[in-house]
């Protein structure tokens, strides 16, 4: 590519000597039409905005720095010149340090830059029919008025070629390439073109001129307002009605115009929304029945026998509990958990388990059916073939390319950056950086679990503990959920911080990595931000669901961390609320912090630009200088999109089992993140350089890794972190002889059989608590569920009968349930296939209709020109045999 462009594209590159005459862009003042989008000959339409600082008006003492800079934008501009774009610099009307400078792409640069770039474009209408859906009806009340938006028509598409440019379906030459392809070309150019040589490396591109500050901004520009029509007759104002039938909130329940986006912003983003909108509507049925489920425990927490022997004064009221801590922590009554017992049930019932069953095959059929939904797009956007063909080299990466390597497939030597030993150095620095911020994560995780132990002493000491009291708020303010709460709001704080730290990590990471693609780029950055993410928000989450009490020991033999710290220990009816708790905290919070940094702070910045130009509001300012005072959208894009979502698809997905109202909620959030999303980038940013993209990316593997250890989680934490299978074992097999004493199966006895009996005579000297025993009681019940022999028996505090019965009856759902539900998912994956029939047929059918095309059209030119040959032949014939004039 870079051989071709070299010696085809540009032949003036390299940098143009100091004492050759440079070209310089056309001046022109402002001619007060604030909507054009033309050069002030209305003729040239403008493809880029460039935008820099008249060095002769800035104020400093750095005139050196000043020349350098000045030269190299020269240069630059120049080059640009060479390669045929046509540049045209007019003076801001409110700030007249800045100057923009229009960028204009003529044809003749249109077309050679679209063969290079293999750019797929019109042969000629589609003519395959489309059957209309036996929902389409229902859809129609759903999507954007027609009239307004009118549909896109569709064509049958091919590489462009300019030796066949008379096979291509062109109407008009101003239109033939639309704007976002324009801006496209003009970004490829302008990524590539040299300002400087130095040391015999050539430095190029926009974004190395952007970093340095030679230039201020680079950006094509939107058509018109988002408030109002443009009063140019040759403007679409797309933006303004993508503003008014997508971005504005009285269009949450339409469907989204995704042709119309891709269009104006291009494949890259069109394919973002158009995931968001499939997996918003996919929620729909999995918070309708989250919220069955819900509903369901709440209809029958009243019926919980467990509960309510909890609250019941004569049965919880008469068991004392052991301390929770050492010394400091004095005993309690059972009764005190009464009202989370409550609250427990709702979440701890049968409806939950038969929601994590649902959720494993929802998963699944998302996936499946967005493959399918992504290869009707990839057709409709013309993007099957895109990474084969069009994707092009970083510049950045062809910047480094000094080495010279042997092809084996094309046997011919050709430039790279580094060789096979350096590459592998390279990924051995990049695994071993990934993995010591990992590292560092989950130290800060283990500090928060350091919090957690040492704040609960706290708690203990200072909360109201006395048996008899009866203050209201005890029911709510427990030692416990003190310590859950505080512990949960700083692990979210901390979660906000790291993820400034290690965004700046990743790309740090990955730029030494030098991937070759902008796609591969992203591919990599994405792996690494997502692991840093990944254990970031889900590690306090996989603390309390697999490993908080569940290491403890008994009150006459604690485990300690550390050497120091008693470990935690559950509530009697596990940790199952806490890490409810931990999920709301952490998943609202997320949605409140992201939409304050994406949405409200672009908001304020330009609220604050438009207060400071107030005083100049009477000067009619052009569309180029309205656009630079917006936001810039950030070399990555949507990325951040992504990966908001991915984590929230995390969540939704990974324990759901303990928070069945997750997907309600990511729906309610999601429905509200199309248009905000939609707002931002019509309103609050400049747009964007339309790209193309295939597909997801590197988001579509993660999302399919997060559903099969979704299985695993919510699999385990029905049968370690909730209280259903050990209530299984006791209905079923201890609440009847032999084991129990009922006559008939029940729940009737459940808290007192499993909540073991400890002599407080057993106590050690350091764990003894400092507060008398009262009463004639000598025994205590340990808070959480451990099912251990009674101090008197032979084996006094080893696991019993009932402990083995209730693991094995955990490993065994485990087991089944995981099988289940993974065989499911393989029958689903089978059946349904990643691309549909009816697909297949059209990309078949226009890869023959444009071969058919291409091949008739290419016979019809040889005919014309072996007839013309053969008349020119009959015609010399003629001449030879005629008699001469006399």
């Amino acid at each position: 590519l870079v051989l071709e462009l070299n010696q085809v594209i540009i032949p003036t590159y390299g940098t143009v000597p100091a004492q050759q005459n440079l070209n310089t862009p056309e001046w022109a003042d402002f001619d007060n039409k604030p909507d054009s989008l033309f050069f002030n000959d209305g003729q040239r339409r403008i493809d880029f905005i460039l935008v820099y600082e008249d060095e002769s008006k800035k104020i400093t003492h750095k005139r050196s720095d000043h020349k350098k800079q000045k030269r190299k934008r020269q240069v630059y501009e120049s080059n640009l010149i060479n390669n045929g774009l046509q540049l045209e610099a007019t003076r801001s009307v409110l700030d007249e340090k800045l100057i923009f400078v229009k960028v204009h792409a003529p044809w003749e640069v249109l077309c050679t830059y679209a063969e290079v770039m293999h750019i797929k474009l019109p042969l000629q209408p589609n003519d395959l029919k489309t059957r209309d859906s036996a929902f389409n009806w229902f859809s129609k009340l759903f999507r954007v008025n027609e009239n307004i938006i009118k549909p896109e028509q569709e064509f049958f598409t091919a590489p462009f070629q300019k030796e066949h440019l008379s096979n291509f379906y062109i109407q008009d030459k101003l239109t033939f390439f639309n704007p976002a392809t324009r801006s496209r070309i003009v970004h490829f150019i302008l990524s590539r073109v040299e300002y400087a040589t130095k040391n015999n490396v050539k430095k190029f591109g926009i974004n190395k001129l952007l970093d340095t500050g030679i230039y201020k901004a680079a950006f094509p520009l939107h058509d018109s307002s988002f408030r109002h029509m443009s009063t140019d007759p040759n403007c679409p104002s797309e933006r303004y009605l993508l503003y008014r039938e997508w971005a504005h909130p009285k269009n949450i329940f339409k469907l989204q115009p995704l042709d119309f986006i891709r269009k104006y912003y291009g494949e890259k983003i069109g394919i973002y929304f158009a995931w968001l909108g499939f997996y918003t509507n996919m929620l729909i049925v999995a918070a309708v029945v989250g919220a069955g489920c819900f509903l369901y425990g709440c209809l029958t927490k009243n019926n919980c026998t467990w509960s309510q022997e909890v609250c019941d004064p004569n049965i919880g009221g008469n068991i004392i509990m052991c301390p929770q801590c050492d010394k400091v922590c004095t005993y309690w009554n059972l009764t005190i958990t009464c009202e989370s017992s409550k609250k427990l049930c709702i979440f701890d019932s049968f409806g939950t388990l038969v929601f994590a069953v649902f959720m494993g095959i929802w998963v699944t059929l998302f996936l499946e059916f967005w493959k399918r939904r992504q290869a009707e797009l990839e057709y409709e956007w013309d993007t099957v073939e895109y990474l084969e063909q069009e994707e092009q080299v970083r510049p950045e990466y062809e910047a480094q390319c000094t080495h010279v390597v042997m092809n084996e497939i094309t046997q011919q030597e050709e430039h790279v950056p580094y060789t096979a030993c350096g590459k592998c150095i390279r990924m051995t620095f990049c695994t071993s950086a990934v993995f010591f911020w990992i590292l560092l994560i989950i130290a800060s995780v283990i500090g928060i679990i350091v919090y957690r132990l040492s704040v609960f002493l706290v708690f203990s000491s200072t909360l109201s503990q006395h048996i008899n009291g009866t203050e209201a708020i005890r029911k709510y303010l427990t030692p416990q959920t003190a310590t859950s709460v505080t512990a949960s709001f700083i692990s979210f704080i901390v979660i906000m911080v790291l993820n400034i730290i290690y965004e700046k990590v990743a790309i740090l990471i990955t730029d030494f990595e030098l991937p070759r693609t902008q796609t591969d780029y992203e591919n990599s950055l994405t792996t690494k931000m997502f692991l840093f993410q990944f254990v970031n928000y889900y590690s306090s989450c996989f603390y309390i669901a697999f490993f908080k009490g569940k290491f403890v020991g008994h009150p006459g033999n604690p485990v300690y961390w550390l050497g120091k710290y008693r470990n935690e220990e559950c509530d009697p009816g596990g940790c199952l609320l806490e890490l409810t708790t931990q999920l709301a905290i952490i998943v609202g919070g997320k949605a409140i912090w992201n939409n304050i940094q994406e949405v409200l702070l672009p908001w304020v910045k330009n609220l604050i630009r438009r207060y400071c130009a107030a005083a100049r509001s009477e000067k009619v300012v052009p569309r180029w200088e309205q656009d630079y005072h917006l936001q810039p959208i950030g070399k990555l894009g949507l990325f951040y999109e992504y990966l908001e979502m991915v984590i929230q698809f995390g969540f939704v997905t990974l324990f759901v089992a303990s928070f069945p109202l997750a997907p309600l909620l990511a729906l309610i959030n999601n429905m509200l993140e199309i248009r905000l999303d939609a707002w931002k980038l019509t309103t609050q940013f400049r747009r964007m350089v339309p790209q193309k993209a295939q597909d997801i990316g590197a988001w579509q593997p993660i999302m399919q890794g997060i559903a099969i250890l979704a299985v695993v989680t919510n699999a385990m934490i029905i049968a370690f972190t909730s209280d259903m299978i050990p209530r299984l074992v006791y209905y079923w097999s201890f609440s009847v002889p032999p084991y129990g004493s009922h006559s008939s199966h029940t729940m009737k006895g459940y808290i007192n059989s499993t909540l073991s009996v400890f002599n407080i005579s057993d106590f050690k000297n350091e764990s003894k608590p400092f507060s008398p025993w009262f009463g004639n009681l000598t025994t205590c019940r340990q808070v959480y569920r451990d099912l251990r022999y009674p101090p008197g028996h032979q084996h006094q505090y080893e696991h019993n009968i009932y402990y083995w019965h209730v693991i094995a009856a955990k490993l065994a759902f485990i087991i089944v349930m995981e099988h289940v539900i993974y065989f499911v998912k393989f029958i689903i994956s089978y059946v349904i296939p990643d691309v549909s029939q009816k697909t297949k047929s059209k990309v078949k059918r226009e890869k023959y209709l444009t071969q058919k095309l291409l091949h008739e059209n290419d016979l019809k030119v040889v005919k014309k020109t072996m007839g013309k040959i053969a008349d020119k032949i009959i015609k010399g014939i003629d001449s030879t045999f005629q008699p001469k004039a006399e």
